[in-house]
């Protein structure tokens, strides 16, 4: 790469092949992420800069925190469980049969209300078939929302809770909907953005000022989005998949962005020494919100969701 980069606040060593999901946790001053293709949940303690790693019994796309618990609610690859990090026992929520061949769980956040928003994604391009958006209610019970997706990403709410974002990666789009904050249902969906040049929209999340920020595979770029979808600040990082985003430190006011190395050449490799790292950035008068937590009883029982 030939551009002059902003330089990052910090650099967290982590070489994965496919960091993604990408979350602060206020209670402990920790980040939490995960290397999906490694099968790998990774936290850094913000204080003492370790950096830990936990050994997965599967693929994990995304997770979210739970109000009260150490608990993390997790989209694995093949479902929805209650994940114990300490003790590295999980208790499945939901398996919904996907119905197609080569779909995984994928991106994942949680909502304003504390439902678990998750999508699945084809991982073949060849095949058949539709990925799908599903909600974790605050009742416990898993519905299916969303249908004839290829690649669930971006999931992310307004301030308000009142709007939500997906991103269908390989179609370049950023979708938003009017999301009920009362029983979770999505209407009107709109084209928010689109995506140009080779960069396809991955991981989101929104600021405290409302605008939607977006990791772009392919792009090299994090990318400001007003609410009103036009382009407010383009931040260039030095590595061609940045995989999504984050907000935290002790005043909110770090961006933490994880990246991929996963199908780099050894040339790609050598030109971009910090692909699969966490790039730390301050960014001016940009603060984060609080990352929500699940918040309800979870029914720990496998059955299939339409």
């Amino acid at each position: 790469m030939h551009r002059d980069l902003p330089t990052p606040h910090a650099i967290i060593p982590a070489a994965n092949v496919l960091g993604e999901g990408v979350l602060w946790d206020d209670a402990a001053a920790a980040l939490w992420w995960t290397d999906i293709q490694s099968s790998e949940l990774l936290r850094y303690e913000y204080e003492t800069g370790r950096v830990q790693r936990t050994r997965l019994p599967n693929r994990l796309g995304s997770f979210g925190l739970v109000e009260g618990s150490t608990d993390l609610i997790a989209a694995f690859a093949d479902g929805i469980a209650l994940y114990h990090p300490v003790t590295a026992s999980l208790q499945w929520i939901s398996r919904p049969s996907h119905g197609v061949a080569h779909t995984r769980f994928n991106d994942g956040r949680m909502d304003r209300q504390g439902r678990f928003w998750t999508g699945t994604m084809i991982e073949n391009d060849a095949a058949e078939g539709e990925a799908a958006l599903y909600c974790v209610n605050t009742d416990g019970a898993t519905g299916s929302h969303e249908r004839g997706l290829r690649i669930t990403n971006g999931l992310c709410t307004s301030p308000d809770g009142r709007r939500l974002y997906l991103a269908d990666s390989p179609r370049s789009i950023i979708y938003r909907y009017a999301l009920d904050p009362d029983d979770g249902t999505l209407h009107d969906r709109e084209i928010f953005a689109r995506t140009t040049g080779g960069a396809y929209p991955d991981g989101a999340n929104v600021d405290a000022d409302g605008c939607m920020w977006s990791a772009q595979w392919g792009g090299s770029r994090v990318v400001r989005y007003t609410p009103d979808g036009r382009i407010d600040q383009t931040l260039d990082v030095p590595v061609s998949q940045p995989t999504c985003i984050a907000f935290g430190g002790p005043d909110r006011d770090l961006l933490f962005v994880s990246t991929a190395r996963d199908g780099l050449s050894a040339q790609a490799l050598a030109d971009e020494p910090h692909a699969g790292d966490v790039l730390v950035y301050r960014v001016p008068g940009v603060r984060g919100l609080p990352e929500p937590r699940f918040r309800g009883a979870l029914r720990t029982a496998e059955r299939p969701v339409g």
